[in-house]
């Protein structure tokens, strides 16, 4: 265990330590990347430590170099089985079976030297005896050697059809088609609009979405004439948007996401002050929200909310509180919509 904190504590310090107080975002938790950049702040942490570091020094830019991203989401993955192993959580039956799925997917890979050469472990996680007697060190070696072979896995195995008949062409007709537009194709639509919203991020009405900024009834009209101008959408596309996502404003959010930081200020009251689990749960909130711009509260009750406790936030939050974060999320839902 003494090995797995040491390994874990210096993972943390580079981390931190690769983050530079000249860069403008770092620059306001001066106070706090200079604590945490010294070694013997790492020691001895306790609540308030924790709270500090969740707060003001999570997320944040460092140069330290492991920018695989399927590399850093095993990591995580290998966190919280073990952080469910600790807490003697449900949620360990679930990471387990990830984890077991990941390895059965690199078996089928053992062509590949550097798979190859991790095969015993890979076969090894496999059974039901690796899991019987599973350690944290067992998952933290487990972490180390697997993590750089993520990349390497196909995202989904496609089962190839065969068929055996003879083509049959009929007589020719004529076929009136419906018109089509941006909005006949959903995704292709969204996809689109997104492109066009990457070309003017640094437009005022945007850059107030991002910054969850209360948009205006005229911002919303300078949008769409823009959107008609520029040929990204028609009429039909914009009811069709207000219909289907309550207005143009939150539509646009839900592409573009809301700014880590906009998020965390709409949900400090939630953070400051709280215990760790508190925290970690605002902070799964903040990744929504900086993701998809917007969240339901109803979500706060299904997973992976409810990994937490099977009551979702009324088991961590009490029910004032817990009203007070839906109503949090209500209002950053309406900046955006005007």
């Amino acid at each position: 265990m003494a090995a797995l904190r040491n390994a874990l504590k210096g993972r943390l310090l580079d981390e931190v330590a690769g983050m530079t107080i000249d860069n403008f975002i770092v620059r306001p938790k001066r106070l706090y990347v200079e604590k945490y950049q010294q070694p013997e702040a790492w020691e001895t942490l306790g609540a308030e430590d924790r709270a500090e570091l969740c707060q003001h020094v999570a997320g944040l830019p460092s140069a330290f170099d492991d920018d695989e991203l399927e590399a850093k989401q095993f990591d995580r993955l290998i966190l919280q089985t073990q952080l469910a192993m600790l807490r003697a959580d449900a949620s360990f039956v679930r990471c387990q079976k990830t984890i077991r799925t990941l390895a059965a997917a690199r078996e089928e890979l053992n062509n590949v030297p550097m798979v190859a050469a991790e095969m015993e472990l890979i076969l090894e996680i496999q059974t039901d005896d690796f899991w019987e007697g599973i350690t944290l060190p067992m998952l933290e070696t487990a972490r180390r050697r697997l993590r750089r072979l993520i990349k390497i896995i196909e995202r989904q195995a496609r089962k190839i059809v065969y068929t055996d008949f003879e083509d049959e062409i009929g007589s020719g007709t004529t076929i009136d088609l419906l018109a089509t537009g941006p909005g006949t194709d959903k995704a292709r639509f969204r996809a689109k609009v997104r492109h066009f919203l990457k070309q003017h991020e640094d437009h005022i009405t945007l850059l107030k979405l991002r910054r969850n900024e209360q948009l205006t009834p005229q911002d919303l009209v300078e949008l769409e004439r823009i959107f008609r101008d520029e040929g990204i959408a028609a009429d039909d596309d914009l009811e069709r948007i207000k219909g289907e996502m309550g207005g143009l404003g939150l539509f646009i959010r839900s592409l573009v996401g809301l700014d880590r930081e906009a998020a965390k200020l709409a949900l400090n009251e939630f953070i400051e002050g709280r215990t760790a689990n508190q925290i970690e749960f605002v902070d799964m909130i903040i990744d929504h929200l900086t993701e998809r711009g917007t969240m339901e509260p109803s979500l706060l009750y299904e997973a992976p909310f409810t990994d937490f406790d099977e009551q979702g936030v009324n088991g961590v939050f009490s029910f004032d509180e817990a009203k007070k974060l839906a109503q949090a999320l209500g209002d950053i839902r309406a900046r955006a919509a005007a």
